[in-house]
């Protein structure tokens, strides 16, 4: 008989996707998003030692730069696109981060915007050292709420098998 268990039935129990539930070409919509705050772009700029004024300083960003207000931290909106596919991609289920690679910042990202994400397969290959494990490329984008794209990269990660039964 086949299986006939759903792709949500087949998770891992902390909701991740096994390497090979995920298919080459699809692209998943994620159901989080997320207003960035003041707050975020000053304890992360703050925590990472980063002093950039672009990021911190609202009087210099108003009478100095084109911008008019402070951006949101690029490896803040990074940490963020990434955060958000988690919880539908692999919680639970990554070995690990191999890289990221073809990060971009198309356009601005402000205090208030409110960011959605989706993430493409762009590709998967099986593991040549371990037998249990994969390799799946993500292309992660992320989206301000009048569909302008903020950020995007290219991260690969290592990511289990389904258990031997």
């Amino acid at each position: 008989m086949a299986d006939v268990t759903s792709r949500e039935e087949r998770r891992h129990p902390r909701g991740g996707l096994y390497f090979e539930d995920f298919q080459v070409g699809e692209v998943i919509a994620h159901r989080l998003t997320r207003t960035v705050t003041q707050m975020d772009n000053m304890l992360f700029s703050n925590m990472t030692l980063n002093p950039q004024p672009l990021h911190i300083d609202a009087h210099f960003c108003a009478t100095e730069t084109e911008w008019g207000q402070p951006l949101m931290n690029s490896l803040f909106t990074l940490g963020l696109m990434i955060g958000i596919s988690v919880n539908d991609t692999t919680v639970g289920t990554t070995i690990a981060n191999l890289g990221m690679t073809d990060v971009r910042f198309p356009a601005p990202l402000f205090e208030g915007d409110t960011v959605r994400c989706t993430t493409e397969v762009a590709d998967k290959r099986e593991s040549r050292s371990r037998p249990d494990a994969g390799i799946v490329d993500f292309i992660h984008r992320a989206y301000k709420q009048d569909g302008k794209l903020v950020a995007e990269c290219r991260r690969q990660a290592f990511m289990r098998k389904r258990p031997q039964a």
